[in-house]
């Protein structure tokens, strides 16, 4: 029989009456469950507490990552945050009998707890008055920190960010030889090799000379052939004669030339630089200071110097080695030679006026500075200069059966020195430069010397008397 009330069927099987009702859309709510109060029970405190329950092993837990003043987020655990590395502890304080009140969030360092659930405090080791300074334990190794100054340093550093100190014991030859490497290789230093000092068979010209060779030798001949055919002898004694006189000529500048050279420049009449001009080729004479790179001498170790030389002669007997490939027997053969200069200050004695001289970085100089003998050895003094074998050793050089010596020279801040350069003058700078072109001294006559060139900075030292002789 039909009923008038629509009924359905559940889905249990029981007939019920009313007709189906029709399966709404559940929005999406929000909601978050508040954690009850444990009292720092960690017991209590569910999964959240499994968290900070200390491991069985005995090994401490550690965090990874370091640790940052990270602000705090507020989240479903009601201020408990977690934040890429760091966990934050929450404290959450009630007013009154237990009721809840307001809540004080306290930023802590996450690890083990002890039974009451507070954070177990680690020391660092003793401190200054007794006490002990909780310290955060990172996982790895922590990267040094680096200087307050700013500065890169190569090499491992410290746990202070200091450079680290090897320990051993120092080669006293290889501070030396590094000393050495990096005065040699320094581009504010200029080594001057032995082809730039003055030389007369260098300063004279090749083409006249082979001229006057060629010359001579027609004359010969001719001279030889009117002998021989009209028995005249007049042509060979003029041309004998001629040759003479040129042969003395070039033996005396050979000999006497560089000497002549060092009384002209200290005949040059010296200029005021306070009214020189600027491309002006002046001579100055003051006291010198060293620049930014002072030099040391080579053997004697003199400090705060601005020129520095120091040659090694062999001499050469029938059966002795050669020095060098030009060495010619029965006399002195140049086998090293040390010289490097570097830009120093020279003050005016005319209008004390101070100038830089730019003999560094490369510059073409020409040295006029007397060179003393301070080590002088053969046979029957070899073993008694300990300092020239330790001198020879860090060079790699032998001394075998060789009669050596050794000299040096140096212009020491506070010498006397003459400079021959051109003025150069840069907004309130006052520098003199190397000239564009060799100067020519021309010929003097009152010496029987003939023209010679002078390239680069010309220096002029007079205090030669400071350097010692070493007895040996």
């Amino acid at each position: 029989m039909g009923s008038q009330f629509p009924s359905h069927q559940l889905s249990g099987g029981l007939y019920v009456s009313g007709r189906p009702e029709q399966p709404k859309e559940k929005a999406p709510t929000m909601s978050s469950v508040a954690m009850p109060y444990t009292g720092g029970d960690i017991k209590k405190s569910g999964e959240l507490g499994k968290m900070f329950v200390t491991p069985t092993d005995g090994s401490r837990s550690r965090k990874s990552g370091p640790i940052n003043n990270a602000p705090l987020r507020t989240g479903s655990f009601s201020g408990a945050t977690s934040h890429s590395g760091q966990l934050n502890s929450v404290n959450r304080m009630t007013s009154g009998g237990g009721g809840p009140g307001y809540v004080s969030l306290k930023k802590t360092n996450s690890g083990p707890l002890n039974k009451h659930g507070v954070p177990i405090k680690k020391s660092s080791g003793p401190q200054a008055g007794g006490g002990t300074v909780s310290s955060r334990q990172n996982s790895g190794t922590v990267p040094p920190i680096l200087p307050t100054t700013g500065l890169i340093t190569s090499g491992p550093l410290n746990s202070a960010g200091a450079p680290r100190k090897v320990s051993g014991p120092l080669d006293s030859t290889g501070s030396i030889k590094l000393q050495n490497y990096s005065v040699v290789h320094n581009p504010a230093v200029t080594r001057i090799n032995q082809c730039d000092e003055y030389s007369f068979r260098k300063n004279f010209p090749k083409p006249i000379f082979w001229s006057i060779i060629l010359l001579f030798v027609m004359g010969f001949i001719a001279g030889s052939f009117i002998l021989g055919a009209v028995r005249n002898p007049i042509l060979l004694v003029v041309v004998v004669v001629l040759f003479a006189i040129v042969s003395v000529v070039f033996t005396w500048n050979t000999c006497y030339g560089r000497k002549a050279i060092v009384g002209f420049i200290s005949q040059y009449p010296d200029a005021e630089l306070r009214t020189a001009k600027d491309g002006q080729f002046v001579k100055v004479t003051g006291v010198v200071t060293c620049g930014n790179v002072p030099l040391e001498s080579s053997f004697q170790k003199v400090s705060r110097c601005v020129y520095t030389v120091t040659s090694l002669y062999e001499y050469r007997g029938w059966n002795s080695k050669t020095a060098n490939p030009k060495h010619r027997r029965f006399s002195w053969g140049l086998r090293t030679l040390e010289r490097h200069v570097s830009d120093f200050y020279i003050s005016d004695f005319q209008s004390g006026l101070r100038a830089l001289v730019k003999t560094g970085y490369g510059a073409r100089v020409t040295p006029y500075v007397e060179e003393s003998i301070v080590v002088d050895i053969d046979q029957s003094n070899r073993n008694m200069s300990p300092e020239f074998v330790r001198w020879l050793a860090e060079r790699n050089l032998s001394s075998d059966d060789r009669i050596m010596r050794l000299k040096e020279g140096y212009i020491k801040e506070g010498s006397t020195v003459s400079v021959m350069g051109v003025v150069q003058r840069n907004d309130n700078v006052l520098m003199i430069v190397p000239p564009p072109e060799p100067f020519s001294t021309g010929c003097l006559w009152a010496k029987c010397v003939l023209p010679a060139s002078l390239d680069g900075i010309v220096l002029r030292c007079e205090d030669s008397s400071m350097i010692d002789v070493i007895p040996v």
